[in-house]
């Protein structure tokens, strides 16, 4: 028996089989960012019949949006302006006749990285997907804890300094105030720029500052980092630390482990966990 994770993406969206925590085969279609709720739908659906002659006992969707977990209700997808009011949960159950998990990208990403990552052994974990926004998911006891609304976790709108978290803690702060993006001021640490890397060091104080807060809200065992802004760690580690290391609750920052996503197919990995962890495993 086996799970199928659907990632609903920026720019694709990918269909994974998942068996013996595994992804045993992988198909993808090019997003219709114009397209009709039913278009786009219908795409979803043509990837998911390409697994019909499997086995399939459950099926886990991420998107990058809210979403009423209980009802399986999308709203607002970025990238997707069709996408309004999309009540995906019921068109994927009526049509194949298996539980449907719906949930947004970044609490997949933390399941995802708890079923299947580098932080199995922990029972209460941050998420942290670091890209053009900063999203953020909770494992609270072993599970996913969502909230009511689909709103725990929302660093990033917290007011931080002039703006919020995400201002300063994502692509967006590179964007604003240097003119650049995320992967070119890694492009630019690369080669040794001295300007970029100062800026990452910058980045790294400012992600420093909302781990603290995180810190005084959550209590985790562990902070795990995805993304594309990720990918600096190397460059924004050290400053980061610096803050965090003068985080005041005693030894509360030496046992803090953060750690950096590896898994290029976290996201279907992370749909699929959807369903593994509605049944408790």
């Amino acid at each position: 028996m086996g799970v199928l994770g659907v990632d609903v993406g920026g720019t694709n969206i990918r269909v994974g089989l998942v068996e013996d925590n595994d992804i045993k085969r992988i198909e993808k279609i090019n997003v219709r960012a114009n397209g009709t709720e039913s278009e786009i739908i219908g795409d979803i659906f043509s990837l998911i019949d390409k697994f019909k002659n499997e086995n399939v006992e459950g099926i886990g969707i991420g998107v990058p949006g809210v979403v009423d977990i209980e009802k399986g209700i999308v709203f607002d997808v970025q990238n997707i302006p069709s996408w309004k009011k999309v009540h995906l949960k019921e068109k994927l159950e009526n049509k194949y006749q298996v539980p449907v998990l719906v949930n947004n990208d970044a609490n997949c990403f933390v399941i995802g990285e708890k079923q299947f990552g580098s932080v199995k052994a922990y029972s209460d974990i941050v998420g942290l997907v670091i890209g053009t926004g900063l999203g953020a998911g909770l494992v609270i006891n072993n599970h996913l804890y969502s909230g009511k609304n689909c709103g725990a976790g929302e660093f990033g709108m917290i007011p931080f300094r002039s703006h919020n978290y995400e201002y300063y803690c994502s692509g967006q702060f590179f964007k604003n105030e240097f003119g650049l993006s995320g992967m070119q001021i890694n492009e630019l640490a690369g080669l040794g720029d001295r300007k970029a890397i100062d800026i990452l060091a910058q980045f790294g104080t400012n992600l420093g500052e909302a781990i603290c807060m995180i810190m005084f809200a959550i209590d985790p065992e562990v902070i795990v980092l995805g993304g594309s802004v990720s990918e600096s760690f190397q460059y924004f580690k050290n400053e980061m630390w610096n803050v965090i290391n003068k985080f005041p609750y005693a030894n509360y920052a030496d046992k803090l482990r953060i750690e950096v996503s590896t898994n290029k197919y976290i996201a279907v990995l992370g749909a699929a966990a959807l369903y593994f962890d509605s049944i408790g495993n």
